[in-house]
């Protein structure tokens, strides 16, 4: 790829890293940073919700870029530095722990007046696969970016060559609820708009989602400080849990992945319990299932080199 034609400058987060706005339409940039030698297999991470692109820790990246990848990593829509998406007024107030339930049982919540769906993020992460130019792209999608990883891979099965998914779901109807704790962590919300309180917010919501004994609350609030130093756009995070609600199951496209699939999922996680995980294994064909021990809803460091051996075993295999 060249890197020149999207006037690629370092990173200002990591050495590890190149830097670029790249416009996927006439409507939408995404933030996009991309590490190691382009003539390599290029990888691409699709993070979760609300999280932008500095959740995926340096120390992941560089095992990948070491192991032999060309690493891509970007800002979702509606977080970080990528475009943010403006919706009408709703004609209704939307109960997101009502669309909760309704998704939970396996009813529609398609009529509900939602900014933008899962189907819409797989058409920005398509165009900027295109953009870029890239061909037989290996994936990694972390919650929410796992779900939009599977349709994108039933999708487009020519362009995307092997598929990680990490601590994710399918949405099917009637798999295990979040735990109450958890929960908490999706109706809530700062005390306040200031920094100070955001980061408390941000440190509290990971001492209940990561993986327990294992939260580094000092990484974990230097990383919140950069999100919110970045941009602070919480409305961006609603609109992806409503996506994520409005779309429902989408387990009938699980069925229709060919590419080889390997489902990592910790066995602590509260947030989207491991059933999600052997779910979404059992759905797509052949596919992998990695249960690790003590591992929550995050990369916790310790569990790192465990997750990027499985994930580089499974993209070298033949």
């Amino acid at each position: 790829m060249d890197l020149a034609a999207f006037n690629f400058d370092p990173s200002s987060l990591t050495d590890l890293m190149h830097t670029a706005h790249i416009d996927i339409d006439d409507d939408l940039s995404l933030c996009v940073e991309v590490g190691g030698d382009p003539k390599n297999p290029p990888l691409l991470l699709i993070m979760g919700l609300g999280s932008q692109m500095v959740f995926w820790p340096d120390s992941f990246v560089k095992g990948l870029i070491d192991a032999g990848f060309f690493v891509i990593r970007f800002d979702n829509r509606d977080i970080g530095l990528s475009s943010k998406i403006a919706r009408p007024f709703p004609r209704f107030a939307i109960n997101n722990l009502k669309m909760m339930l309704r998704m939970q049982v396996g009813l529609t919540n398609r009529h509900y007046p939602v900014a933008y769906n899962l189907f819409d993020m797989v058409e920005d992460t398509r165009r900027l696969i295109d953009k870029m130019g890239l061909e037989n792209v290996y994936v990694v999608g972390a919650s929410m970016g796992g779900m939009i990883a599977q349709i994108l891979a039933a999708k487009y099965p020519k362009k995307i060559k092997k598929l990680g998914l990490l601590f994710t779901s399918n949405n099917k109807p009637l798999l295990p609820p979040t735990k109450p704790k958890q929960l908490q962590t999706l109706l809530s919300h700062p005390k306040t708009t200031q920094m100070e309180d955001v980061v408390a917010y941000g440190v509290w919501v990971m001492q209940r989602i990561g993986s327990p004994n294992h939260v580094d609350e000092e990484e974990v609030e230097r990383l919140v400080r950069l999100r919110f130093e970045r941009s602070y756009h919480p409305r961006g995070s609603l609109q992806q849990l409503q996506a994520i609600l409005a779309t429902g199951s989408i387990a009938k496209y699980d069925k229709k992945i060919t590419q080889p699939t390997v489902v990592i999922h910790g066995e602590k996680d509260g947030l989207l319990p491991a059933a999600h995980g052997r779910a979404v294994a059992k759905a797509i064909p052949n596919a992998e299932f990695h249960l690790i021990q003590g591992m929550g809803h995050d990369l916790a460091k310790a569990f790192q080199p465990q997750i990027i051996k499985i994930l580089v075993d499974h993209y070298h295999a033949h």
